[in-house]
């Protein structure tokens, strides 16, 4: 075999799977199914916007069969929107939300699920299973979801069916996470409550992608240095 498309070849190999372990090996779930990892795994979420009348919060909620118990407040509104109903109740951060991030690592092998509680507008959950099979949040790749929310409308999701697991997204780019409330006869706009989550790399992932690159630009340079002398 031709000796620089040997030395390509194994670039692109070692490349490839530095980059591929920053995803976990056993990674479970990260949807409407439920949020489960195979080993601890820890997220950054970041907000992003609210449209709902109600003063709202949004926490991570362990689940012990159909028991769900409050494990962090994420995001607490501090009041319903910027300015009541314009644009359609639209809350940002800074005004209506303060505090735009915050970090969490799920353990290994239990299991949790997004709540967002609405005070008397009540709770639901991003696990359909705990809404009596309800869909009422939508997970999926944070440019594409993002785009086709219809933020200031009350207008019902069309796709919301095809925005049901994040975990692929999660490791690649973030992913985008809507709620709807219970408002409005729960009208399933999924803009309720919008944040963006992305799993941050273990330190030893970093360090050795960084090692890894290092090793490939020194062999390059190696080479060069051997073909102009």
């Amino acid at each position: 075999m031709n000796t620089k498309l040997l030395s390509a070849l194994t670039a692109t190999a070692a490349a490839t799977a530095l980059f591929g372990a920053a995803v976990p090996a056993q990674a479970f779930s990260f949807g409407t199914t439920g949020i489960q990892f195979g080993q601890d795994t820890t997220i950054k979420f970041n907000f992003k916007e609210s449209h709902g009348m109600y003063q709202s919060s949004l926490g991570i909620y362990s689940v012990d069969n159909s028991a769900v118990s409050l494990v962090k407040t994420l995001f607490s509104e501090t009041k319903s929107s910027d300015n009541q109903w314009e644009n359609e109740w639209k809350g940002t951060l800074g005004n209506t939300v303060l505090g735009g991030s915050e970090v969490f690592t799920f353990l290994a092998n239990k299991i949790y699920t997004l709540g967002l509680d609405s005070g008397w507008g009540g709770s639901v959950y991003s696990t359909s299973s705990l809404n009596s099979g309800s869909q009422q949040a939508v997970f999926g790749g944070h440019s594409q979801l993002w785009s086709a929310l219809d933020k200031e409308s009350t207008s019902t999701f069309q796709a919301a069916g095809q925005f049901t697991n994040g975990l692929g997204s999660l490791f690649n780019g973030g992913t985008l996470i809507g709620l709807d409330d219970r408002g409005n006869s729960n009208d399933s706009d999924f803009q309720d409550f919008t944040v963006s989550a992305e799993a941050v790399p273990e330190p030893m992932t970093m360090t050795g992608l960084a090692l890894g690159l290092g090793g490939l630009v020194a062999a390059r340079r190696r080479r060069a240095s051997k073909t102009t002398s």
